[in-house]
């Protein structure tokens, strides 16, 4: 969850790894820190809080030399405070570390009961301590990372500098992500891509049990049984303005907005309109493969498992496979039925997301055929996967996801239509007229987004609601649950969503004057249309306040609502693309007004990189 930056080079380093773990904010914090090099003297700057502590504390006494190590502390052992800030240090030896000693007590008590005396609550120190003392032992700063790994039981993305070799820092991950950046006279090291945009295009993604070293000159890459190993260069096309905010007051409004174009590159070049299929790069699953699949488990968590649902309804509507959605952080703690025949499909943003990603491991280690749905190229899920569609959102910045989840939908879309085809349950013809329905999405996004007004004067009237009810059907189900969790990221107002069948097993229960209800209720199939507006009477009759999202040329429901937002009619699977946009409006308005920090809300990340 929390941000990494090094820095090796000819540079003044202080001002490099404050201006990285800026780029690092979205990924949530607490407090942060800088441990710079210079000769042998070790310089560690720490903050609680916002990272302009840090740099007040830089600025006020800028710590020299050409190397350093930065992070953003989000807290999972201790409290949040400067003593439990990273960098942590002992015996002349720094470390920054993202993830989780699990065996960090016993560490702890057997490192006591040699001498060292701890500063920190943190299990991170433990990194610290037991370097140090490999290094008194003769061994050189490779060998002795290597070694206090080996005692280590947990996950890891570490950074280390020491004044017994000051040119080099050396780093190493184990189911956290880490980047190296590649310059000329100078290298870096990162949690992830945005963070070095700025110095390089440059990325090598760092396998599991890489072990790095590096200096202003090189970057050398060791495997997990310490032979020298190569991994590919990939160059990032993402600018840096990309990762800046736009013009915009806050990244999640700038994501917002940028749907059209986001969704616009998920589809762009995959579909084969007059062979009415669709093309993935890396497919490699053949016809009499996909036949013989029995079910897909869909494994996701937050956002990402709502877009599951939404694409368990697309699959087995288009490619008449049965499909299961599970939250990830649930599945591998029983014992599922997972066969040869099963496609495990694991959809996250980061393509790092730690439940996600123990979850498709064990599903590929019980014989699944496994494919990621993410947006990072070269994370640990698309290394792990069979089989990578990527969403192409780029960057996403703002905490609360956006454009990955109307990316993730649309991509899900395009795989049911090539699952339907290879399948044989869609004839070209009726798959060219779902990707020509998918054709349309951009410029009907671009049309709702035109009713940000009418979206703030209603955020405006419900601002101070203590809770919000979002009910939806069919396909509007998961928007409804997306909506919800959208407001209550942000926001702090308690938000639920349920399907509208559900509304009368308990819900119906809180509604009265002063609740909003969110009514996702476009025109989809008779029964469901009429059972929606069964609903909207219900909550009507007991005073609730009903917002509706219709299709522009509903007057009927129109009448029945306090408040509507119309947006264009979209066929049933592809509406929750279009439903959702109002929705993330509401929810950033409501928070804005507010007066809350929209891009880092209290207490998430965005990488949720620790179970």
């Amino acid at each position: 969850m929390c941000g990494i930056v090094g820095y090796v080079g000819d540079k003044e380093s202080a001002p490099i790894l404050v201006s990285g773990l800026k780029k690092l904010e979205y990924r949530g914090y607490d407090s942060a820190g800088v441990a710079v090099m210079n000769r042998n003297v070790l310089n560690v700057v720490r903050a609680t809080g916002k990272l302009k502590n840090l740099e007040t504390r830089v600025q006020t006494d800028v710590p020299q030399g050409t190397i350093g190590i930065g992070h953003t502390r989000w807290a999972t052992h201790g409290r949040p405070s400067d003593e439990n800030a990273h960098p942590h240090t002992y015996g002349g030896v720094a470390v920054v570390h993202n993830g989780i000693i699990e065996n960090h007590l016993a560490l702890k008590e057997e490192l006591r009961s040699k001498g060292h005396h701890f500063s920190s609550e943190t299990d991170s120190e433990v990194f610290a301590h037991l370097i140090s003392d490999e290094l008194k032992s003769g061994l050189d700063l490779p060998a002795a990372v290597r070694a206090a790994i080996a005692q280590v039981k947990g996950t890891y993305a570490l950074a280390v500098v020491t004044t017994s070799d000051p040119n080099r820092i050396v780093c190493t991950k184990d189911s956290s992500p880490m980047v190296l950046g590649l310059g000329q006279g100078q290298n870096f090291v990162a949690s992830d891509v945005p963070a070095l945009l700025e110095h390089t295009r440059d990325f090598v993604y760092m396998e599991e049990g890489d072990l790095a070293v590096i200096t202003a000159s090189n970057v050398d890459i060791y495997g997990r049984t310490g032979q020298k190993v190569n991994r590919p260069t990939r160059r990032i096309d993402w600018t840096p303005m990309m990762a800046e905010k736009g013009g915009h007051k806050h990244f999640m409004h700038k994501e917002i907005m940028e749907q059209p174009r986001a969704v616009a590159d998920t589809l762009r070049g995959r579909m084969l309109l007059s062979e009415g299929d669709v093309h993935f790069e890396g497919w490699n699953l053949s016809p009499e493969k996909v036949r013989a699949l029995t079910k897909i488990t869909i494994l996701a968590c937050g956002t990402s498992w709502h877009s599951g649902i939404a694409g368990k309804a697309m699959i087995e509507s288009l490619a008449r496979l049965p499909v299961e959605v599970e939250l990830a952080s649930e599945f591998r703690y029983r014992d599922p039925i997972v066969e040869p025949s099963h496609l495990a499909i694991a959809i996250s943003q980061s393509g790092e997301t730690a439940d996600t990603l123990a979850a498709f491991k064990e599903a590929k280690a019980r014989g699944a055929t496994a494919l990621a749905l993410c947006n990072v190229i070269g994370s640990a899920m698309t290394r792990e996967a069979d089989i990578t569609i990527l969403t192409n959102a780029g960057p996403e910045i703002g905490v609360a996801s956006t454009k990955a989840f109307t990316t993730q939908l649309v991509g899900l879309y395009l795989l049911a239509v090539k699952l339907g085809r290879m399948r044989g349950t869609l004839t070209v013809k009726a798959a060219q007229e779902h990707l020509t329905a998918l054709t349309e999405i951009p410029k009907m996004i671009e049309d709702v987004l035109k009713c940000e007004a009418s979206v703030k004067r209603v955020a405006r009237e419900f601002m101070n609601a203590q809770d919000f009810l979002f009910l939806g059907r069919g396909p509007m189900h998961p928007v409804a649950l997306e909506g919800a969790l959208k407001l209550k990221e942000i926001s702090y107002i308690h938000a639920e969503g349920y399907a509208g069948g559900e509304m009368k097993h308990g819900p119906i229960a809180l509604i009265d004057e002063k609740m909003p209800v969110v009514v996702i209720a476009p025109k989809q199939p008779h029964v469901a249309y009429e059972k929606i507006i069964g609903n909207i009477e219900e909550v009507r009759a007991r005073g609730g306040k009903v917002i509706a999202i219709i299709d522009e040329d509903d007057a009927h429901v129109a009448s029945l609502a306090d408040h509507v937002i119309r947006i264009p009619a979209a066929s049933a699977l592809l509406a929750p693309v279009v439903a959702t946009i109002p929705l993330q409006l509401l929810a950033y308005h409501v928070a804005d007004l507010r007066g809350n920090d929209v891009d880092q809300p209290r207490n998430l990340a965005k990488s949720v990189t620790v179970e």
